[in-house]
C-alpha cells in the first residue's frame, strides 16, 4: 500500500508539473496545494455524509429517521460534521459539483467562489484558502485538467488499518507536494520547508509526548505534523500547538497542512517573531524550530530593552548590511519561552558555535548558565536551499530534571557529519538508521530507560564538562571534543590488494572502450564521424 501511495504521488506530481507552463513557481504552488486541500475537505465531508446517511437508515441508531425530511435535516446539520472535526462544505464547493464543471470556461471563478463559500461556513479557515484562480495565469482548460488529475485520488485504496484516516493519505500527498515545490523553488523553498529527515531527527531528540509545543519560525508546520506523529506512535497526549511565521502565504500553507492532518490551527500567528512576539506569555514544554540562517533583516532599535534578550544583542554596523545576524536573538527567544523543564531543538548555522566578538560573549554566558545540553554537527547538503554547514543546538532549562540523569555541568557533543546517504550530487539525507543512532546516543546520555549506558565514542560523541569548554574558549564545535576516529587497520596483504585493484581497473578500462565505441557508432548513424 505504501508503494502504491508513492506511485500515486509521483503520478500526481508528474501530471501536475506537465501543466505548469510559464507560471511563477510560487503561484503555481499555491494553486496546486489549494486544490489538494479542497479535494481533502470535500472527500472528508462526503465520507461523513455517507456515515450519517447510513445511520439515518439504521433503526438501532439514535439518528434513525422515518421520513426523508428528517433525513435531509440531519444530513444538512452542520454540527453533525463539526462535532467530529469535519469541515462543512456547501454544495457548490463540493468536489462532485466542481468536477462536473471542470471543462467549462468559468471554472476559475467557480473555484474562487468555492473557496470563499468554505471560509464563510468555517470561520477557523478564514483567510487560509487561496482565492486567486481567476487572477492566475492558468488557462481554464488547464485548471480543469488539474482538477481531473486530482480526481484520481481514492483515499480508501491507501488506508491500511483503523488507526489511519483520510487525513493521513491526503497529508502524505500534501507533504510530498510541499517537498517537491521546495526543491523547485530553491532559495525561496527553504523559507517554508525543512527536509523531513531533519525534522524527524529533531522530534526524536526532544520526544514531545504531551504539553505545549512551539515553533516561532514555523514555515509550513512540518515540526508540528511530525510531533503529532510521534505522539500517535508512542501513545502520548494531544499537543497544544503554537506557531508564528513571517510570510502570510506560508502561514496559509501551514494552516492547510495542519488542518489536513487534523491538528488545531487557532494558535498559528502571522508576524515577525523578533520584533512582534505574538505569544508573549507562552512557556513551552517543547520548542522545535529552524529559524532563517544568519537572518539579519530586523530593526535592532525595536528590540532594545526587550526582556527576552537579557544576554545582549550583537551590534549592527550601518555600513555593513550583513552585520549583526540574529542567531543569538533567536536562541535567547527560545530560552525565554521555555517552561521550567522545557527543552528546545533548533537548527543553526555552524558559525553560531565559534563566532567571536559579542556573539562569543553571549554564547559564553549561555554556557555558564548551563543551558546547552547537546550540540550535533550535521552532514553537509541536507538542505535544499543552502550549502551552509549546519548544526543542532539542544537547550534544556533544567538539566537536573528527575525524569532523566542529572547532567548539570555537562554538554554532549555528537559529530554526525559522516552519517548521510547521498541522494544526488547536491543533496544528502539522513536515513532512519542514522536518525536512530543519533537519537539513541542522546537518550543514553540522558539516562533514559531502555537505552544502554552512555559511553564516549572517539570521532563520534563525547560528554564534555563546562571546565573543558572553558579551556576551549567556549567554542562548541563538536569536532574539537570528539576527536578523530581511529583508522581501521587494513588487513589485506599488499600484493593481494594490488592484484585485486589491477583487475578491477582493467575491467573498468574494458567497459570504457566498449562505451566509447558505442557512442561513435551512434554518432555515425546520425552523420557525425569521430576521428
Amino acid at each position: 500500500m505504501v508503494a502504491k501511495l508513492k506511485e500515486l504521488e509521483n503520478h500526481l506530481w508528474n501530471s501536475a508539473t506537465a501543466l505548469w507552463g510559464a507560471i511563477d513557481p510560487a503561484k503555481y504552488k499555491d494553486i496546486v496545494l489549494g486544490i489538494v486541500f479542497l479535494k481533502y475537505l470535500s472527500d472528508a465531508f462526503e465520507k461523513r455524509r455517507n456515515e450519517l446517511l447510513e445511520e439515518t437508515k439504521n433503526p438501532n441508531s439514535e439518528l434513525y429517521c422515518e421520513t426523508e425530511e428528517e433525513r435531509e435535516e440531519i444530513l444538512n446539520d452542520k454540527d453533525e460534521y463539526r462535532s467530529v472535526g469535519v469541515y462543512y462544505i456547501p454544495e457548490k464547493a463540493r468536489w462532485s459539483y466542481l468536477i462536473e464543471k471542470a471543462t467549462q470556461p468559468e471554472i476559475p471563478k467557480l473555484l474562487d467562489e468555492a473557496m470563499i463559500a468554505i471560509e464563510k461556513e468555517n470561520p477557523t479557515l478564514k483567510g487560509v484558502l487561496p482565492k486567486e484562480y481567476v487572477r492566475s495565469q492558468i488557462p481554464p482548460e488547464k485548471l480543469g485538467q488539474l482538477l481531473n488529475i486530482f480526481n484520481n485520488i481514492n483515499y480508501e485504496d491507501h488506508i491500511e488499518n483503523k488507526d489511519e484516516s483520510i487525513g493521513d493519505v491526503f497529508g502524505t500527498i500534501y507533504s510530498y507536494f510541499m517537498r517537491q515545490f521546495s526543491q523547485k523553488l530553491g532559495q525561496k523553498g527553504g523559507e517554508f520547508f525543512t527536509p523531513q529527515c531533519v525534522v524527524k531527527l529533531m522530534v526524536e531528540l526532544i520526544e514531545p509526548l504531551e504539553g505545549r509545543v512551539y515553533d516561532p519560525a514555523c514555515g509550513s508546520g512540518g515540526m508540528f505534523v511530525q510531533s503529532a506523529k510521534f505522539v500517535k506512535e508512542h501513545r502520548g497526549k494531544p499537543l497544544s500547538i503554537y506557531g508564528q511565521e513571517l510570510n502570510p502565504a506560508t502561514v496559509r500553507i501551514c494552516k492547510m497542512n495542519l488542518a489536513i492532518h487534523g491538528l488545531p490551527i487557532d494558535n498559528i500567528k502571522q508576524g515577525d517573531t523578533l520584533s512582534n512576539d505574538l505569544h508573549k506569555t507562552l512557556k513551552a514544554d517543547y520548542i522545535i524550530t529552524n529559524p532563517p540562517f544568519n537572518y539579519n533583516n530586523y530593526n535592532s532599535s525595536e528590540l532594545e530593552g526587550d526582556v527576552r534578550f537579557k544576554y545582549g544583542m550583537v551590534p549592527r554596523d550601518p555600513n555593513k548590511p550583513k552585520s549583526g545576524n540574529a542567531n543569538f536573538l533567536w536562541i535567547q527567544h527560545f530560552i525565554y519561552h521555555l517552561a521550567d523543564k522545557g527543552i528546545c531543538a533548533t537548527i543553526m548555522a555552524n558559525g553560531s558555535l565559534s563566532a567571536g566578538g559579542k556573539e562569543g560573549e553571549i554564547r559564553k554566558a549561555i554556557i555558564e548558565d548551563d543551558l546547552v545540553d547537546c550540540i550535533i554537527a550535521l552532514p553537509n547538503k541536507l538542505f535544499y536551499t543552502t550549502q551552509i554547514p549546519a548544526c543542532i543546538w539542544i537547550l534544556a532549562k533544567d538539566k537536573a530534571d528527575p525524569r532523566f540523569r542529572n547532567r548539570k555541568g555537562e554538554v554532549l557533543f555528537i559529530d554526525a557529519r559522516e552519517l548521510y546517504k547521498a541522494v544526488s550530487r547536491n543533496l544528502n539525507e539522513l536515513t532512519d538508521e542514522h536518525i536512530q543512532k543519533i537519537a539513541s546516543t542522546y537518550r543514553s546520555y540522558r539516562g533514559e530507560k531502555g537505552y544502554p549506558e552512555y559511553k564516549d565514542i572517539k570521532g563520534f560523541c563525547k560528554v564534555a564538562t563546562i571546565d573543558e569548554i572553558r579551556e576551549n574558549d567556549y567554542i562548541l564545535t563538536p569536532g574539537r571534543y570528539v576527536g578523530v576516529k581511529d583508522i581501521e587497520e587494513d588487513s589485506e596483504p599488499f600484493e593481494e590488494k594490488m592484484e585485486r585493484l589491477t583487475k578491477q581497473l582493467a575491467e573498468q578500462f574494458r567497459k570504457s572502450r566498449e562505451l566509447e565505441e558505442k557512442i561513435k557508432q551512434n554518432l555515425a548513424k546520425l552523420g557525425f564521424k569521430v576521428e
